[in-house]
């Protein structure tokens, strides 16, 4: 016989199910379990292992890849080779979301400085993505100015806030429009949202915005006369959601140096808050036509 439920009955049978035990809610959507300083220390330990040259000491995982200069290596090789020093610079951008670290760097090889960006990407609390390009000269890079390099600028590290942070999305979005204004051959016309004093580094050396003179109209980054990269590809790499900042890394294809063959490599960071991109700072590297990051 079956009893009538009653509605104080049936409310219980919900809360602890038929088998008597609480029935537990919707699952949960996966999350990464390191934040900010778990990425931050991830860096640290990836720098502390770099300089001691001891890569058995890291947390990797089975499969980890590591790649320098766009070629895939084994842990322990390149710069793991020659790094004699860390100097004071290094500006980290944190992506919580997608459990990545990018951070650019000023390192020495014996007593010369190089320029060094990587990419860490950390899953269960181990390393599983090594991605790094290193730039050691102006040959290397075209631009070279380790004078400006000295410190982080304010800009970067400012915090933006809450009334002036944008969305993920809409971070992305408009750091893309940088790209795309170089594959058109406008900023303009890509309606890129830069603020009228942005400005932009690459390798160090001021190429656009208030103080520019590397060539006529080079202060104003919007404006400025630029190259049309119909071959320009990009990636993002991370989004510093409390920083607001947004890296991608590109390879800006042919046309990109001015002379030979070799095509610019570029990895690309935006400051974007209050819906404008206030700054952009980049370490680039000539490589041949054709290579590939390895990480497309």
């Amino acid at each position: 016989m079956i009893r009538k439920m009653t509605p104080v009955f049936l409310a219980l049978l919900l809360l602890f199910g038929f088998s008597g035990y609480p029935v537990a809610g919707p699952m949960p959507l996966p999350s990464n379990d390191c934040d900010r300083e778990c990425l931050r220390g991830f860096v640290t330990q990836y720098l502390n292992a770099l300089i001691a040259r001891k890569p058995d000491s890291l947390p990797v995982a089975e499969n980890v890849r590591f790649t320098e200069d766009c070629r895939e290596m084994k842990l322990g090789e390149g710069i793991w080779k020659t790094i004699s020093r860390l100097t004071g610079y290094r500006r980290d951008i944190l992506d919580v979301r997608e459990g990545v670290a990018v951070s650019f760097l000023v390192v020495e090889e014996g007593d010369s400085p190089t320029l060094f960006v990587m990419r860490l990407k950390i899953a269960d609390k181990k390393i599983s993505e090594i991605e790094t390009t290193a730039v050691r000269n102006r040959e290397e890079g075209m631009l070279f100015n380790t004078d400006n390099l000295k410190t982080v600028r304010e800009e970067m590290l400012y915090e933006p806030k809450d009334s002036e942070r944008n969305t993920r999305e809409e971070m992305i979005r408009m750091a893309l429009t940088y790209p795309e204004g170089l594959r058109i051959g406008s900023f303009v016309k890509s309606e890129s949202p830069m603020k009228l004093d942005a400005y932009r580094y690459e390798n160090g050396q001021l190429m656009a915005g208030p103080g520019c003179d590397h060539f006529p109209g080079c202060d104003n980054m919007k404006t400025q006369r630029i190259p049309t990269l119909s071959e320009i590809t990009h990636r993002v790499l991370a989004v510093d959601e409390e920083l607001g900042i947004v890296a991608v890394r590109m390879n800006f294809g042919r046309g990109s140096t001015f002379q030979g063959d070799g095509v610019l490599d570029v990895w690309h960071s935006f400051k974007i808050y209050g819906n404008l991109i206030h700054a952009a700072e980049a370490y680039c590297e000539i490589v041949p036509a054709g290579t590939k990051s390895g990480w497309e």
